[in-house]
């Protein structure tokens, strides 16, 4: 069988990228009334990071099916990965992907088959991140003209972001520096890395077609940080690293978030931008869709 997902990824990431999706977005929020609380936002990202097999915004449609959700899969990988397949008359989900407009997912109650690992969730995950891996994401930014550059500085200092040379037309691309604390341990520095990134991508430092970053530079530095600390939480959970400020996240969100201060759509994009970026994304197989015959 042809497998039609090798750069699922980044194709899944731009079919997110569209007015459609955005107010599909808006509407189940709003009828579903899911994430108007604190602590229902917290539980969101708490999910999406459970969730690693997919993207973050498909793992967020999925908790809006059927929240409780523990884990899904297609029915492919239950039937390749786990030796499992959907029970008869088994209710499928739907998420978005990038050959169609769904595709079909299936909740891991509603399979037969072999008996599942002690903590499914991990199967999918990247593990620990060291200096080389570290390493590996230098020439990742370097393509999409983000330079990285090391610095030497105390423990309370940890990174930043910024513009070195804004694009003046469509035909130039805009050039970025990322500075990260060479003397913290790996884990924070890729902590660091996911949150000056979230940054990027939720257009906290202005517009950027190429890169499909929306202006959203108005934003004050309380809201500006929540965000990036929310994009960082989920690419860091959903590839084994402990991030530091989990408690300060759980705090803020408890204390300050309201429905009309997250921009939900905003924070889960941008996390999916940055896993495609430093290639983390972990690609969800899905057979072929039957083609309809032609009528003579």
């Amino acid at each position: 069988m042809t497998d039609h997902t090798a750069d699922y990824p980044a194709k899944q990431q731009e079919s997110f990228e569209t007015e459609a999706v955005r107010t599909l977005l808006d509407q189940l929020l709003a009828d579903s009334r899911l994430y108007t609380q604190s602590k229902d936002y917290k539980d969101l990202l708490d999910f999406v990071v459970r969730l690693r097999n997919f993207a973050p915004f498909n793992a967020m449609l999925l908790q809006v099916q059927k929240p409780g959700l523990s884990y899904a899969a297609s029915a492919r990988d239950w039937r390749e990965l786990f030796g499992r397949r959907p029970k008869e008359g088994a209710r499928p989900l739907l998420i978005l992907w990038p050959f169609g407009p769904v595709a079909l997912v299936y909740d891991v109650i509603d399979t037969d088959g072999e008996r599942l690992p002690k903590d499914v969730a991990s199967f999918f995950a990247h593990g620990k991140i060291d200096e080389i891996k570290l390493r590996s994401f230098e020439p990742l930014l370097k393509k999409k003209s983000i330079e990285w550059v090391w610095f030497d500085a105390g423990d309370r200092k940890a990174g930043s972001i910024g513009v070195v040379q804004r694009a003046s037309n469509d035909k130039e691309t805009t050039q970025y520096r990322i500075h990260i604390n060479r003397n913290h341990a790996p884990a924070v520095k890729f902590a660091t890395l996911a949150h000056e990134l979230g940054h990027l991508f939720l257009g906290h430092l202005g517009s950027d077609r190429k890169l499909n970053v929306p202006e959203r530079s108005a934003l004050g530095y309380s809201q500006q940080e929540i965000e990036a600390e929310s994009v960082a939480f989920q690419v860091c959970g959903r590839n084994d690293v402990t991030l530091e400020s989990q408690a300060y996240l759980s705090n803020f969100v408890d204390e300050n978030t309201t429905d009309n201060q997250m921009d939900v759509f905003q924070v889960l994009k941008a996390a999916g931008q940055v896993e495609t970026l430093l290639e983390l994304a972990a690609p969800t197989q899905f057979d072929r869709p039957a083609r309809l015959a032609r009528t003579p």
